[in-house]
């Protein structure tokens, strides 16, 4: 359904992994460039993104919960949550919350549309939840502070990328 501007929330099907890896591609190009190597933002790492997203809306039964935000038809973000297993969700530390939102990705298009509220409300709702956010994110880290999350004193620093820490935040 189309709200106000031709804003859209609704669950992610399977034809929408090309839009939803062009939206996360794009989003880390204009909230991460200056920050992360531009490798984050290539076409190869679109082409990744596409083969991980196509995958993972084809699984039956599907792992968890995938919202796509849609603006007068075109995907500008995406939010997926699940249970808080894995190394994207523990990095090496025990889970705080049985839910963990993996990502919530919103071009700069759609930043003050509301979209970024509906993608959290539609994959996570009001439960109790954890999250990784990139240090320095001003933007996200006040997002989801309005929401109720809060640090917890947890940090990964990705022996990879010295650029790449994250804080674990947690409701």
């Amino acid at each position: 359904m189309y709200g106000s501007g031709g804003l859209c929330v609704r669950s992610a099907v399977v034809s929408d992994a090309a839009g939803i890896a062009r939206a996360h591609v794009e989003s880390w190009r204009e909230t991460y460039a200056g920050t992360l190597d531009a490798r984050f933002f290539s076409e190869d790492a679109y082409a990744r993104r596409l083969g991980f997203w196509s995958g993972y809306l084809a699984r039956e039964p599907r792992p968890g919960r995938m919202a796509v935000a849609e603006q007068d038809r075109v995907i500008i973000g995406f939010a997926n949550a699940g249970d808080a297993v894995g190394p994207d969700a523990e990095h090496g530390f025990t889970p705080a919350r049985r839910l963990h939102l993996f990502s919530i990705y919103l071009r700069a298009a759609g930043h003050g549309t509301g979209a970024g509220q509906a993608l959290l409300d539609a994959v996570v709702g009001d439960e109790p939840a954890q999250l990784w956010v990139l240090r320095g994110n001003a933007r996200a880290i006040s997002f989801y502070r309005r929401n109720g999350f809060s640090f917890d004193g947890v940090e990964y620093r990705d022996p990879a990328d010295a650029n790449l820490i994250e804080l674990r935040m947690v409701r």
